[in-house]
């Protein structure tokens, strides 16, 4: 009989001679990569937060590109440490120091405005814009300075858009490295548990770091090569997660098929053949899942997305190639001192089994309370905002949002950055009265000229916070005013608008893209298990499961990070990684069932699947769900909601999912007149089936 392909590969990759060439040839490409790509840096993370074509991009173009002399500007924000108002001396010291700083770091400085409440008081700081760069180093010099010239009794703070952006990559400095320290440390510990070896941890885990350093090379080529933003974090957290679950099913096949081959190469060799197929479909659809934020308008998902799906499709190619051939030279000895041998019993039903067993005795029963459990845990979405503040965007105070709260507490909410509209071909006095009715609207400014175009440049100065929901809520009342009033062209821009766009954007990223993903896991499920019917069912669970993932992260969310909402880029990043990471533990289960299914009942490959695999899919919960965690090691709220969240829906799937409620479904899908399996052109498999359709009787 003709050797399958997958089984060849499976000898080459373990014999005696050829282990040892594939060794050879994957460093030999991973010297080249290293050396080819090692000088490549990563690309910088975008400062903006504009929407390409949007109404506020285009406001910023126009100011930009008709502004005499380009400025960039900060706040200088002044208070007492003990709380109490600003006396005569205080506000003196204060004019000092503005001039001071004007002659020494080279800025403009404005007039000191005090609040009404005397508590605080605030400098405007402009100077001439060169580039990013040299606004970034100029804000820099700035704090400084004020370092370096203290006023007794005050704390004086810089915030604006500049002092955010340097905020947000002095949070980064050094946090990668703390980011891939705390999650090799996470993977070392779960596997030395998980393994209970000194020697075999040490072998997944080198594999799976040198392709998170490839992924890293290539990721910095990618974007360099196509202009992409992203977070190195989360493709590391990624990578390893993801690279250590294909790891951990590999060798747990292979400590099996040891207990029945005396010969450790084919013993692995079966192991590969048999462990090919679900780590090829967990990776392709997590990869294509990840492709599908390519289509994304956002800048930062889209690049994202790209990078995740080529490093993860790196870290299958690792697992898949070049840790084979380290475990045969190794052999049997890297399990010391739980070597396993032939002919060692080992129990066939575990807790797993058990538990398995347990929910098919009334599976339709068991099935609903579950599904309802999830469903009321789910529920939690309909109380869920989305869009945090810009004062909430950090973890830990930061000089920048620490000073602008002082700003929303004692001065009037919208005066630091008022709405900026922008009218041509309309009557302009008719706009501003109808401005000047919307709620929340405490002042309409004065039109003047943009430059020498025929816009008409108002101000908006709101009565909320600028970076509320509220205040984006009042830019889209006045854009409905607009479109009513208007008989022409009207932009509205500013922090606010930006944030709408933002915000819009994100959600219609959400619609699209979230669907594309469901309809691909539901491809590959049906490639699986080659029924539509089982593949339809499985993919509605894992649909669930993300939902009741959401719902219940955003409630922890509110109690850990005290933040009331979840950031924008939560719900979509979240729903990818949980439906298409979740499904591989579906896939690892839904494999061996089908394996099982050839030569038993239904019934009793459920529970031998699920003793099999027990053990396996929850040590690789348990380390996917401890690298994501490690998020909360990055100062960004964003990523610490996105670790807790997609955490939580991992343990969800190990624990819930994967042990009690696809038990139960795969016991009220299966029978003699609708198997839970189709069939396939394997002759092993063709043999088996008209046993396996007689013996697929459960009672539900």
């Amino acid at each position: 009989m003709k050797v399958p392909v997958i089984s060849r590969v499976g000898d080459s990759l373990t014999s005696r001679r050829s282990a040892r060439i594939w060794a050879a040839a994957v460093f030999a490409v991973i010297l080249v990569l290293f050396g080819a790509l090692s000088s490549i840096q990563a690309p910088t993370r975008s400062a903006s937060s504009l929407v390409e074509g949007s109404d506020s991009a285009q406001v910023a173009e126009l100011l930009a590109a008709n502004t005499s002399d380009s400025k960039s500007s900060a706040l200088l924000v002044a208070s007492r440490t003990d709380g109490h108002a600003l006396s005569e001396a205080d506000n003196t010291a204060i004019d000092k120091q503005a001039v001071a700083l004007s002659q020494d770091a080279e800025v403009a400085a404005g007039r000191t405005m005090a609040s009404e409440d005397q508590q605080a008081a605030m400098v405007p700081l402009t100077w001439d814009t060169v580039s990013d760069t040299a606004d970034r180093q100029k804000l820099n010099e700035i704090r400084n300075w004020i370092q370096e010239h203290p006023i007794q009794e005050l704390s004086v703070q810089v915030t604006g858009a500049t002092a955010f952006a340097v905020d947000i990559t002095n949070a980064f400095a050094g946090a990668d490295f703390t980011l891939l320290a705390v999650t090799v440390g996470i993977v070392a510990v779960l596997l030395i548990l998980t393994y209970r070896s000194p020697v075999l941890w040490l072998i997944p885990l080198l594999v799976v770091a040198i392709a998170d350093r490839s992924a890293s090379l290539v990721a910095n080529l990618l974007g360099n090569a196509f202009n992409l933003t992203f977070d190195s974090g989360v493709l590391s957290v990624l990578v390893f997660g993801a690279g250590t679950n294909y790891a951990l099913l590999l060798i747990s096949r292979y400590r099996d098929e040891l207990q029945k081959n005396d010969d450790h190469r084919q013993a692995l060799s079966k192991a590969w053949a048999a462990s090919f197929e679900a780590i090829l479909t967990s990776n392709l659809t997590v990869v294509l899942a990840l492709l599908t934020l390519g289509l994304a308008v956002m800048e930062d998902t889209r690049g994202l997305g790209i990078v995740c799906a080529a490093g993860l499709l790196i870290a299958a190619i690792f697992v898949l190639f070049l840790l084979p051939p380290v475990l045969a030279m190794c052999g049997r000895k890297a399990f010391w001192p739980l070597i396993p041998r032939p002919g060692q019993e080992s129990k066939k039903e575990n807790f797993f089994g058990r538990a398995a067993r347990a929910v098919m005795t009334r599976p339709g029963l068991n099935l609903a309370a579950l599904a309802v459990l999830l469903m009321v845990l789910a529920g939690a979405l309909t109380g869920t905002r989305i869009g945090l503040d810009q004062t909430q965007q950090f973890r830990t105070a930061t000089e920048s949002s620490s000073a602008m709260q002082t700003l929303a507490e004692h001065f009037p909410a919208g005066e630091t950055q008022p709405i900026t509209i922008l009218a041509q071909g309309t009557a302009i006095q008719a706009l501003r009265d109808e401005f000047s009715g919307v709620e929340n609207v405490k002042r309409v400014g004065e039109s003047t000229q943009l430059g020498t175009t025929q816009w008409q440049q108002v101000s908006v100065i709101s009565a909320v916070e600028p970076s509320s929901a509220m205040a984006q809520d009042l830019v889209a009342d006045l854009r409905d005013a607009a479109a009513t009033e208007s008989a022409g062209q009207v932009l509205i821009g500013g922090q606010s608008a930006e944030q709408l766009d933002s915000h819009q954007m994100h959600l219609r990223d959400l619609f699209v893209i979230a669907p594309l993903i469901m309809v691909i896991c539901f491809v590959m499920l049906g490639w699986l298990t080659r029924s539509w019917r089982t593949a339809l069912a499985l993919g509605l669970v894992n649909l669930l499961s993300a939902a009741t993932a959401v719902g219940l992260g955003s409630l922890v969310s509110s109690a850990v990070f005290e933040a009331d909402a979840l950031d924008v880029q939560v719900p979509l990043l979240a729903f990818v990684f949980l439906v298409a990471l979740g499904v591989d533990y579906t896939i690892f289960l839904t494999q061996r069932v089908r394996q099982d299914a050839q030569s038993l009942t239904l019934r009793e490959a459920v529970v031998l699947a699920a003793s099999r695999t027990g053990s396996v899919i929850t040590s690789a919960g348990l380390v996917l769900a401890g690298v994501f965690a490690a998020l909360a090691t990055l100062p960004l709220t964003v990523l610490g909601q996105l670790g807790l969240i997609v955490g939580l829906g991992v343990l969800l799937d190990t624990f819930v999912v994967r042990t009690l409620l696809l038990p139960a479904l795969f016991a009220v899908l299966g029978s003699s007149k609708h198997p839970l399996f189709g069939t396939t052109s394997s002759p092993a498999k063709a043999t088996a089936e008209p046993t396996v359709q007689k013996e697929n009787k459960i009672n539900a």
